[in-house]
Order: structure tokens, then sequence, then C-alpha cells
């Protein structure tokens, strides 16, 4: 299989491109795979968080050339740019938390899974990049979900130069949230990941709603959303708890409801 499953206790998983061979490109054998992972994990209510990585030498680096190389006709391109944005749709839409763990490169559209995530951690040494334009092929599928991260100008330069940036100016820009040594990047991540995974399932559920939906509205419309959402949430078993457990300074136990 060309992805893994990994259960690492208290509802983390972790799911692993495992392709090193091919660097772990996204081939369409290997989107598919990883969007039925992605909902049967959304579905699943013993899962908290996801964390994803990619095998061998690094994250991925982006679709599979060859494979594109022998598509003959429009219609197959299509299909596949097409499943690709369903893969980064459904980590965006989908009601648990993803965390990107990566090593090594992440590249085109593996820079794109990255800046789909939630969250990204790396390593010190890890390199991002959108370098479609060497291959005289734009990373136009790559830069939505990058450019809804970074600013358009130093998006612009990586897009027009297809030049990799470094971990910490990855850091910088807010692609990735942070970086550490290899030894310890496992380490952090999990520490994120209990900590997420500690709090009630369904408040991160709304509350992973919302922030994106929001993002898209005008000012105005996102605050009248929001208190809305706000009432949804404040109308849960889980807020009722929660203010009670916090005023009686005590652990809350969450029933996800």
């Amino acid at each position: 299989m060309s992805v893994i499953i990994k259960n690492l206790r208290n509802g983390i998983k972790n799911v692993i491109i495992n392709d090193p061979k091919t660097y772990n490109s996204l081939s369409y054998k290997t989107i598919n795979e990883l969007i039925k992972i992605l909902k049967k994990l959304d579905k699943d209510i013993n899962t908290k968080i996801i964390i994803l990585e990619g095998a061998g030498k690094g994250f991925s680096a982006g679709h599979n050339l060859k494979e594109v190389r022998g598509y003959k006709n429009r219609s197959n391109h299509l299909k596949l740019f097409n499943l690709c944005s369903k893969l980064m749709l459904q980590i965006v839409e989908g009601s648990k938390p993803v965390i990107a763990k990566v090593h090594g490169a992440a590249f085109a559209a593996g820079c794109q899974l990255v800046a789909s995530c939630d969250l990204a951690y790396s390593t010190k040494d890890a390199i991002f990049a959108t370098p479609g334009v060497n291959i005289g092929l734009f990373c136009s599928t790559p830069m939505v979900a990058i450019s809804r991260k970074v600013n358009r100008k130093i998006m612009m330069k990586m897009l027009l130069t297809g030049e990799p940036i470094k971990a910490n100016f990855a850091k910088d820009i807010g692609l990735i949230n942070d970086h550490f040594p290899k030894s310890k990047l496992n380490k952090e991540v999990l520490k994120v990941a209990r900590n997420i995974a500690s709090k009630s399932n369904l408040t991160i559920k709304i509350g992973k709603k919302a922030f994106y939906k929001q993002l898209e509205m005008p000012l105005r419309n996102a605050y009248k959303y929001t208190s809305k959402m706000m009432t949804l949430n404040m109308m849960a078993q889980d807020a009722k708890e929660g203010i009670s457990a916090y005023l009686e300074k005590r652990k809350p136990k969450w029933k996800n409801k």
C-alpha cells in the first residue's frame, strides 16, 4: 500500500505516505488512498487528530511526473488535478485536525499538502518549493493553498523562480508553525497532538469549520456567522461541562456532545 495508518494512542492516528521510491509522489493511486483514509478517520469516533508524514528521505516531491507524462489527453490531466484538489479540500473541510510532519523536501503538490494541513512542523533542514516553472508547468493548484498562508510577494517569488526555501524562512512567512532538530521533531509533534487530543472533539469540530468558513467572508458577515457558531457551541454539553470544570478548578470530562 502507498499509504499506511499507525495508531499512536490517545486518539492520535499517524498517516504515512509510503512510496519512498518515488519520494512519496502524489500519484493518482496515492491521492485516492489518502482521500479514502482521511474520510474513514474523519468518521471514526476514536480518532481525535491526524499526523501526516512521508516515509524515507522526505515528505513528498509532488505529482508523479512519469505518470503525468504518460497521460495522452486533457481529461486524464483534469481528472488527476481535480482529485488532488479533492484531497486538499478533505483536509480543510474534515472535522479532525491534521498536522503535517515534514522532513526532507515538500515540493509542488507536496508543499500544497503541507499548506492545506491545519498545522505544520518540520525538521530544521527541511525545504519547501513550488518548482513547476522549472519544467514548464506553473504550480497553479499548489498556489491556492500556499497563497492562503503566505503573502503575495513571497508567494509570487516562489512561483516565478521555483527556488526552494528553508524551514526557518517557511516559519517566518507562516507556511509552517515551527521547526526542530530531526531528533526532536517526533516528540514535539506528539506533544502538540496530545494537547489537541485532550480537548472536546465536538468543540474542535465546530471551531475548525468556523475558522475556515469565516476566512472567506467580509468582516461584518464573519462576525454574524461566528456569533451563531459560538451560540451553537455554547448549547453543547461539553461547553457547559468545560465552564463548570474551570470554575470548580477540576479537569473537564468530555462527552463530545
